[in-house]
């Protein structure tokens, strides 16, 4: 089976970059991302490639190459389903925020929507893609949906979830770890299996390319991010601990990552974690294991959120403690929104919630970050519903200047590890602060032991940093 042309349908931080990729790879497949948000496609059209709606280093090349030639964006769901072969679905899938499984289940009824139009458009047998993240047994909905709708046509459903890191998603889509293909074990299922496996196998070795029964596939994605997300509360958690002891939490992620059992990665301690995947995906497997009755297994799953909130909480009310237990009224200094470097998505960014405790204790915050905007910002603030946006408008300052930002402010809280705050002129940040200046890096990526000679008092994760004389006294002396 021979793919020609392919649909994706939704045009958001997994649909449009996979697809860039796909398409530059493989310049004989017509790839269509179809969306009914026009905004968003007119950004994927923009000639000017930094309005892409999605900011990944080297995406805008790759987009650049293949657009206008075999890929293409457009508002006509239904003329992209008619004419492709194969259909991915890579809509949102965010927690329940209604009914049952209320703040914790997925909400699919994205994916519901896109199988009925899918059924409704359909002239001729298709495979459909299932590239959302999508609690286990998903397949079979949709399967039911497109069997009893479509109008005839036969269906084959594939599970390929996509194991993307924001910051590094170009990276992860050209040389990925490995490749998920789940499908139905029969020929049919085995036959449509193979022709994606086929599409990504001309630039990803075969031997990275697992195929798997679907439900394999669907569960291995959420498993993978609880995975991920329990490393990084397991770390944090030692990290309170290393505080009170005196131990580096550094030094102990450095020793135990060096046993090849555990693996240096995702051992590093931080205000925690974030993204559109980790939390959602750990609460969508708490449901699910609820569901079938497995309250332990659920219990155990659940306690890696509770951990990466207690982080959060616990990096705020550590700058109200060392601002003497009050920051009313007291500008703090946000250096970055991002949940990670190199990404301007915001969702469940630690940034967010320790804003907003902070607000809670009538702080006036201002706020830089390189690559999100002013908007965005405030629609995460209002989207808690804490305060009124005219309150949050009032009591959050956004700025495009990092040096502004913490010009007479009495503290610096650093949320995300851009390179570029490395770079600074620290010398000039701390003269034009309050004094004592103090420094929280929620990141533990900074030069401490300078920022500790410029004068500042500095805070991290995981470690006490002892103080020192600033050079300027020393000079003096």
């Amino acid at each position: 089976m021979k793919i020609s042309k392919i649909c994706c349908i939704g045009a958001g931080y997994v649909g449009g970059p996979t697809m860039a990729v796909i398409a530059q790879k493989c310049p004989h497949i017509q790839v269509t991302v179809v969306d009914i948000n026009q905004a968003r496609i007119d950004g994927w059209n923009d000639e000017n490639l930094e309005n892409l709606p999605v900011y990944e280093p080297g995406l805008d090349a790759i987009v650049a190459e293949a657009r206008g030639r075999n890929l293409f964006f457009s508002t006509d769901v239904n003329k992209a389903i008619k004419e492709a072969e194969m259909i991915f679905i890579s809509v949102n899938t965010p927690t329940k925020t209604y009914g049952e499984g209320r703040g914790q289940a997925a909400d699919l009824k994205w994916i519901e929507l896109c199988a009925r139009q899918i059924a409704a458009a359909a002239e001729s047998d298709k495979i459909v893609v299932e590239k959302s993240t999508l609690p286990v047994r998903t397949a079979e909905a949709v399967k039911d949906i497109l069997d009893n709708t479509g109008h005839g046509n036969k269906f084959q459903i594939l599970s390929n979830p996509e194991f993307l890191a924001e910051g590094t998603a170009v990276e992860d889509l050209l040389a990925p770890d490995r490749v998920l293909v789940g499908g139905e074990m029969s020929p049919e299922g085995r036959e449509a299996m193979q022709a994606l496996v086929d599409i990504y196998a001309h630039w990803v070795p075969r031997e990275r390319i697992l195929t798997t029964n679907v439900w394999s596939s669907e569960l291995s994605k959420l498993t993978a991010n609880a995975f991920l997300a329990q490393r990084v509360s397991s770390i944090n958690s030692i990290s309170e601990l290393c505080e009170r002891t005196e131990a580096d939490v550094s030094e102990v992620g450095r020793a135990i990552g060096a046993d090849s059992r555990i693996g240096p990665k995702f051992l590093q301690a931080s205000v925690g974690f974030g993204g559109s995947c980790f939390q959602k995906d750990i609460l969508n497997l708490v449901y699910i294991c609820r569901r079938f009755g497995l309250i332990e297994v659920a219990d155990y799953w659940e306690q890696v959120i509770k951990m990466n909130d207690h982080q959060k909480a616990r990096f705020a009310k550590n700058i109200i403690s060392h601002l003497y237990n009050t920051v009313s009224g007291k500008k703090i200094a946000m250096l970055g929104w991002a949940f990670k470097k190199d990404t301007n998505d915001t969702r469940e960014s630690a940034a967010i919630y320790v804003a907003d405790h902070l607000l809670r204790e009538n702080a006036k915050l201002c706020i830089y970050d390189p690559k999100v905007s002013k908007e965005q910002i405030l629609n995460d603030l209002n989207y808690l519903n804490t305060r009124t946006p005219e309150e949050n408008e009032a009591m959050v300052e956004i700025v495009t200047d990092p040096y502004q930002a913490c010009k007479d402010s009495h503290a610096i809280a650093v949320l995300t590890e851009w390179d570029e705050f490395k770079d600074y002129n620290w010398d000039i940040i701390y003269s034009s602060m309050l004094q004592p200046a103090q420094l929280f890096d929620g990141r533990n990526f900074l030069d401490h032991d300078k920022l500790q000679e410029i004068g500042f008092r500095t805070f991290t994760i995981g470690k006490i940093i002892p103080p020192v004389k600033p050079y300027k006294e020393v000079l003096n002396a």
